[in-house]
């Protein structure tokens, strides 16, 4: 399987490639209820949120995508902390992203869809997103030690 790799985002107000919607794994049923007023806050409460349990980590984003608004929603899930951002504008992905991050939700991994990973079981992206996020942290903690060592 080819896996992609990181591009940098824009502001613009172009749509990104697919449905509209966003594959939410990871998030106990409470957590829920803070993600969906984050979006109403950010006027974007008229996407297709849809909560992935670990029962369904062998379906393709394709497939998962399909699911009706709300699907999974007040469930607990087991999964690995991420969204699926699907059909959103840059600008307001960055938004989105930013605000999350100044919200009191835990921090998770991000990922969109794309012409190739939607054919790719879930399972697979968050392996792949699992191994990214711990190629960053350790780039990261390397420049820090570069850092740290050098006079400033």
């Amino acid at each position: 399987m080819a896996f992609g790799t990181f591009s940098k985002l824009g502001k613009s107000q172009q749509k990104m490639y697919g449905p509209a919607g966003l594959l939410v794994c990871g998030y106990r049923a409470a957590e829920q209820a803070q993600l969906q007023n984050l979006l109403k806050e950010l006027d974007l409460a008229e996407l297709p949120l849809i909560f992935i349990t670990k029962d369904q980590e062998e379906k393709t984003l394709e497939e998962l995508l399909a699911l009706p608004d709300g699907h999974g929603s007040g469930r607990d899930s087991e999964l690995r902390r991420a969204v699926i951002m699907s059909g959103f504008r840059e600008g307001d992905l960055q938004r989105f992203m930013i605000a999350h991050r100044q919200s009191e939700l835990p921090p998770q991994m991000w990922a969109t869809l794309t012409p190739i990973s939607e054919k790719w079981q879930l399972k697979n992206l968050l392996a792949e997103l699992e191994a990214e996020n711990r190629a960053l942290q350790k780039r990261r903690q390397e420049q820090a030690r570069q850092n740290n060592g050098k006079p400033q």
